[in-house]
């Protein structure tokens, strides 16, 4: 499952440049730059994160699932929905980027109560910002947060960011692991075409 996915990451969400060109929510200029959005609202990537993620977290009494909107939605929608489908339901839930300012005022949406053991899920994590905003907002809410999950880690320093919150953090995929997979890619593609 898990070789597949990175397979649907490279050919739907990764982009790769000579220079510097693609600017990160952080400000930050990179080489190369992960949309995980046509993966993660793709039905196959989406059952299976939800299937892997699910795996990684089904027997550590969770009760809900979430995260930053929009990044973390679809990835904790796939897990709640295969975690029904396994007889250990998870519900998710949406961390918004600012309150709302009507209405009933709060950060989290969602079937979520004080006290519940949650996991925050991120699409992909830099400098780990919008994962320690998730945290902090679900903490305030009563959340006890108990593990953070990063679909993919850029590997820049964000990991170490989360840490210093919650000590137990897991990358599906690291970006190490994303560019052995396309250099693999790359020299088939090569030795195929000579």
């Amino acid at each position: 499952m898990l070789e597949r996915l990175i397979e649907m990451i490279l050919e739907k969400s990764f982009q790769l440049s000579d220079s510097p060109t693609f600017k990160l929510a952080s400000g930050k200029l990179s080489n190369y730059y992960i949309n995980c959005k046509p993966t993660t609202l793709n039905p196959e990537a989406m059952n299976l994160i939800g299937n892997i993620i699910f795996d990684k977290i089904k027997s550590a009494n969770i009760d809900a699932i979430g995260g930053l909107s929009f990044g973390a939605d679809p990835i904790a929608n796939s897990v709640a929905i295969i975690s029904y489908q396994k007889g250990t339901p998870i519900k998710s839930f949406s961390v918004r980027e600012r309150t709302k300012d009507h209405g009933i005022i709060k950060n989290i949406e969602g079937d979520v109560h004080k006290g519940e053991r949650a996991v925050i899920i991120d699409d992909v994590i830099t400098t780990g910002e919008s994962t320690i905003k998730a945290i902090t907002s679900a903490k305030d809410a009563g959340l006890e947060v108990v593990r953070v999950i990063a679909l993919v880690d850029r590997e820049e320093g964000g990991k170490e960011e989360i840490l210093k919150h919650i000590k137990d953090f897991e990358s599906i995929i690291t970006k190490t692991r994303l560019m052995e997979a396309f250099n693999t890619k790359q020299l088939k593609k090569r030795t195929t075409s000579v």
